[in-house]
């Protein structure tokens, strides 16, 4: 599927990504026109496909949107102006489409109550969220170099560990808990929303576990960033250091999620992206490629579309 791509869905796919996406929204400035405008036509398409999970009236509805969803993507083929755009994106960019139905599997697997067992499963499942999308827009921003990819997929699951830390009170509101029992139990979810004096200090513990493991992820995402253009390579440093700080704000409230969504304000925003423009490129790792990612921090995912070839378990 082909086609000039309109203003008003240019216009549409910029007002998702300035409502839903501030992070990626600030960073955005940093990249070239057409790597802005993919980017962020590609964040409105998986926000989409998000929202089809998280905004239908009904399980039921749910599914038979990711079902019309995935045979869009099988066929090429849709009525939907959003899938639309994402279907002409994946054929301007050369995306496999095979990523697009592992990120609509995991989207997928909200459907029902949430209760993961282990870290593996904490993983896999943000593999497929978020490292998928990494490995999109690899695609978006021309990158054929296979030894990107692993870094690419890091960086999505380093951001999604981030989320799920942030978001623990809203995820258990719709029933999910994300939190692996390995490191809570198996308590319910909606004993998470607000939770009592004796399960805090666990929570704590867990939350600062579990950023401590994305600060692992972080790092090996930026060891990626050579394989960008500069200006690209600016933007995706720019929207790790933003998202990475929703942590440390997280870590300032002692992990406390309960108290209220942890938020960066533009005016913290600002001070880290100069910091990072300024500083980062004095650095010889922000211009040459490091040794090949080893694929140890892939165990989870092994199997998974985009993370074999020789960086790969």
């Amino acid at each position: 599927m082909s086609g000039a791509i309109s203003d008003k869905t240019l216009a549409a796919a910029g007002e998702v990504l300035a409502a839903k996406g501030r992070s990626f929204h600030w960073a955005r400035r940093l990249l070239t026109p057409v790597h802005a405008r993919r980017a962020t036509r590609l964040y409105a398409f998986c926000r989409h496909l998000d929202d089809l999970v998280d905004e239908a009236a009904t399980p039921a509805g749910a599914e038979a949107a990711l079902t019309a969803a995935r045979l869009a993507i099988q066929t090429g083929q849709t009525t939907d102006p959003q899938l639309h755009d994402g279907l002409n994106l994946i054929a301007e960019c050369a995306i496999d489409p095979e990523i697009v139905l592992e990120l609509i599997r995991g989207l997928a697997s909200d459907l029902g109550p949430v209760c993961l067992a282990n870290e593996a499963e904490l993983l896999r499942y943000c593999y497929q969220v978020a490292g998928t999308v990494g490995l999109m827009m690899c695609r978006v921003m021309e990158i054929s170099d296979p030894a990107a990819l692993a870094h690419a997929v890091d960086l999505g699951i380093a951001m999604q560990l981030t989320n799920i830390c942030r978001d623990v009170a809203a995820d258990a509101a719709a029933g999910r808990r994300y939190l692996p029992a390995t490191l809570v139990g198996e308590i319910d979810p909606a004993v998470l929303i607000a939770p009592t004096a004796s399960l805090q200090p666990m929570l704590r513990r867990t939350l600062a576990n579990l950023l401590e493991q994305a600060g692992f992820y972080y790092q090996s995402g930026e060891r990626g960033l050579p394989y960008l253009p500069f200006r690209a390579r600016c933007g995706i440093l720019v929207a790790a250091r933003v998202y990475r700080a929703i942590g440390t704000r997280l870590q300032q409230r002692d992990f406390a999620y309960w108290q209220g969504r942890a938020v960066v304000p533009d005016w913290a925003k600002a001070g880290l992206s100069l910091r990072a423009l300024v500083t980062q490129p004095l650095r010889s790792r922000f211009w040459r490629c490091r040794p090949p990612h080893g694929g140890a921090s892939h165990g989870h995912s092994a199997g998974l579309t985009g993370t074999g070839g020789p960086d790969a378990p």
